[in-house]
């Protein structure tokens, strides 16, 4: 059977996206433990290598953008794939910090080249129906923690944690081949594509520009806050560990139908519409986890409020900033939309545990969270409008 141009699009996308931050993201917090235990590191110094990975990923998007707009995101992808597998396999034998710094520095660079921003900058280059490609990637990727964490885990307790990484890095090696097999060749460089530079300077002057740089900037400090804390702030509740651990577990379920009821609306909605469906319900469920008493059926309705939320917005950073950006200069205009990420990336951790550490509770945490999310309601509103105005 022949498959269409925009499925083999879709399959070598999804697959190697969710191979991608499954060994390269998604897997790391499993490694602590043993790591730990053999090397007698501290956690902070274990962890300081994602911020690292962090950090460089940021600051290498936009060049990264930059090349993609002018080459085609294909060999790209596979390449960042390719590096990511040969450092999974160089952690598998670090025994100083120094090594295991310097090879999270490195993984920045392949998750730059290997993950989201140029995987999406290939699909709104090449699909027919890109808002519908997109969706439909997101419904597979959205299964990746559920897949891997388990995997990962599994790979640990059988082969340890050294060989585990072995296994991770031969895995870790199909999303390039895949790059390199379903991928479209990138179409002839066209004049204007010398003007991507120019593209990206006039894009970020652009009140449009600001109000999505915001509005990511204030999910990314939700979505990763939460991520690092919601277990410990469920805790601190007095729910049963059942009910926690089945409120966090809901995050991707709920994501996945959110993705599907969007995929099957197609075109009959506009990126921009969803893009303030998703900024409304943030704070909605951050006010219900702000006041809601302990019980079940309450901070299930937060899950499902902030996972539809944190499901549809990972559609709206890629199909939502082409609709209200436009496609020229796309792979740099999102590369400058990552770096606007970074700092509350990283912040984010930290400075919850610092209000925890100051308060004694989680208790002004939702607090902050409903204030971000209302202030992503506001940037993407302006945002939306100053594209509708252009638009005019």
């Amino acid at each position: 059977m022949t498959l269409s141009a925009d499925t083999r699009l879709l399959l070598g996308i999804a697959i190697g996206q969710a191979i991608g931050w499954g060994t390269l993201f998604a897997v790391f917090p499993l490694f602590g433990a043993p790591m730990e235990a053999e090397l007698g590191w501290s956690r902070t110094e274990i962890n300081a290598g994602l911020t690292l990975a962090i950090l460089v990923s940021g600051l290498a998007a936009v060049p990264v953008g930059q090349h993609v707009d002018r080459h085609g995101g294909r060999r790209m992808l596979a390449w960042g794939g390719f590096l990511g597998a040969a450092l999974l396999a160089l952690w598998s034998v670090a025994e100083s910090r120094a090594l295991y710094w310097t090879l999270w520095a490195g993984m920045g660079l392949a998750q730059a080249a290997a993950l989201w921003g140029p995987a999406m900058a290939v699909v709104v280059t090449a699909a027919r129906d890109p808002n519908r490609t997109i969706t439909g990637i997101t419904f597979i990727t959205g299964f990746t923690g559920t897949v891997f964490v388990p995997l990962g885990a599994a790979l640990i307790a059988a082969l340890g944690w050294r060989q585990a990484l072995l296994a991770l890095a031969a895995l870790q090696l199909l999303p390039g081949l895949l790059a390199l097999w379903l991928l479209p060749q990138p179409p002839p460089r066209l004049p204007g594509a010398a003007r991507a530079s120019a593209s990206l300077r006039d894009a970020v002057r652009r009140p449009a520009f600001l109000g999505l740089a915001a509005c990511f900037a204030a999910h990314a400090f939700i979505g990763v806050g939460l991520g690092a804390h919601a277990i410990p702030l469920l805790r601190e509740r007095g729910l049963p560990e059942a009910s926690v651990l089945l409120i966090v577990a809901l995050h991707g379920p709920f994501q996945v139908a959110a993705r599907f009821a969007l995929f099957a609306l197609g075109r009959r909605v506009t990126m921009r519409g969803v893009g303030r469906l998703a900024t409304a319900l943030t704070p909605v469920g951050m006010l219900v986890l702000a006041l809601a008493p302990p019980h079940l059926a309450w901070l299930v309705f937060y899950a499902l409020c902030w996972a539809v939320a944190d499901g549809l917005m990972t559609i709206i950073r890629a199909a939502g900033t082409a609709e209200i950006l436009g496609r020229e200069g796309y792979g740099a205009i999102t590369g400058a939309l990552s770096v606007a990420t970074v700092l509350p990336r990283t912040a984010a951790p930290v400075l919850i545990a610092l209000i925890w550490e100051s308060t004694g509770s989680y208790g002004p945490v939702p607090w902050l969270l409903v204030g971000l999310g209302c202030l992503a309601v506001a940037a993407f509103a302006a945002a939306a409008r100053a594209r509708q105005g252009r638009a005019r």
